[in-house]
């Protein structure tokens, strides 16, 4: 009897890791067929959203014809002419032949043609090089950022104390049964708008996610994925802010559910993030009140605070 105690012991060890391997080949098939990340299915891959893109314009195509480096932008443009979208797109197809001419020959290169849209492609500005083949020198930060020009909106709620609790008004929006377009009810800066476009963002097509997923990109935020489809953790100078997104979608209810809520708090709490930011395009209940009283490094940016929330900017 004394010899079959280690066999016995052997066959469970087996059994126990057999069934480890079953469990991670379960969870890893769940990953590539369902829309949760892998951090949701209990794996420690996560993508990172911008890769080496932060703040650069997303490029359709790159041709050499000629003497001519054709650069085109896949970014929406407006019917009217911005001279000076023109120029931030000019400046980033420099940096693209910058970098093209490491594995491509430039040497017979004069004019660098610049092209964008996404409906429709046209030329926007032409930039003749200093010598052929010579390019200006680089600039100091390239790519669009808005670190040094406007205030960091995800930072402002929980720095300021101004901006730490929401303020009481006597009347508050009633949610229609049917929310329009959220962009139809905000007053975008110029500046902003110039950015979002040059990041591939149209703004008159704004969800909540892509204004986010933008902004972060804007003030220098590495971003990967997290636990759930439409959550993120975003980290900068050392800090990391947990950014969940709630889109809302024709015919669903207005205000934001409280088992979304829910979630976000447990996420939060699971995270070890420094900070969470719940954003909302549907109006928010009123516990978010109390929530935020009692819990400080956690803010929700609902429907009718993303306007405050693009004013923290404090942009022109």
């Amino acid at each position: 009897m004394e010899f079959l105690v280690p066999v016995v012991l052997i066959g469970a060890a087996a059994y126990v890791v057999y069934n480890m391997f079953r469990a991670r080949k379960r969870r890893m098939g769940e990953a590539e067929s369902t829309s949760k990340t892998a951090a949701a299915t209990g794996l420690s891959v996560s993508r990172d959203v911008f890769g080496t893109d932060l703040g650069r314009a997303p490029l359709e195509s790159f041709h050499v014809v000629g003497n001519e480096a054709r650069v085109t932008f896949d970014v929406p443009l407006e019917d009217e002419d911005d001279e000076v979208l023109y120029d931030i797109l000019t400046g980033e197809a420099i940096e693209v032949l910058r970098e093209k001419r490491h594995s491509l020959p430039i040497d017979e290169v004069e004019t660098i043609v610049v092209l964008a849209g996404r409906d429709r492609v046209r030329e926007i500005a032409r930039h003749k090089l200093p010598a052929r083949g010579e390019l200006p020198a680089p600039t100091v930060q390239p790519g669009i950022s808005f670190t040094h020009i406007a205030h960091d909106p995800f930072a402002a709620h929980f720095d300021d104390d101004s901006m730490a609790l929401p303020t009481y008004e006597t009347s508050a929006p009633v949610p229609a049964d049917e929310l329009g377009p959220l962009r139809a009810e905000l007053r975008l800066p110029k500046g902003l708008d110039r950015g979002l476009r040059a990041l591939g963002t149209d703004p008159d097509k704004l969800s909540g996610p892509d204004f986010v997923i933008a902004l972060l990109r804007m003030f220098g935020y590495a971003v990967t994925e997290h636990a759930y489809e439409g959550s993120y953790m975003a980290v900068k100078n050392g800090i990391s802010t947990l950014i969940v997104t709630d889109v809302y979608q024709p015919g669903g209810h207005p205000e934001l559910d409280e088992s979304v809520i829910k979630r976000f708090l447990f996420e939060f709490t699971s995270s070890g993030a420094d900070r969470g930011m719940l954003i909302s395009d549907r109006y928010s209940p009123f516990m978010i009140y109390e929530i935020e009283s009692n819990q400080p490094k956690v803010r929700f940016i609902t429907r009718e605070r993303v306007q405050r929330f693009i004013d923290s900017m404090a942009m022109g």
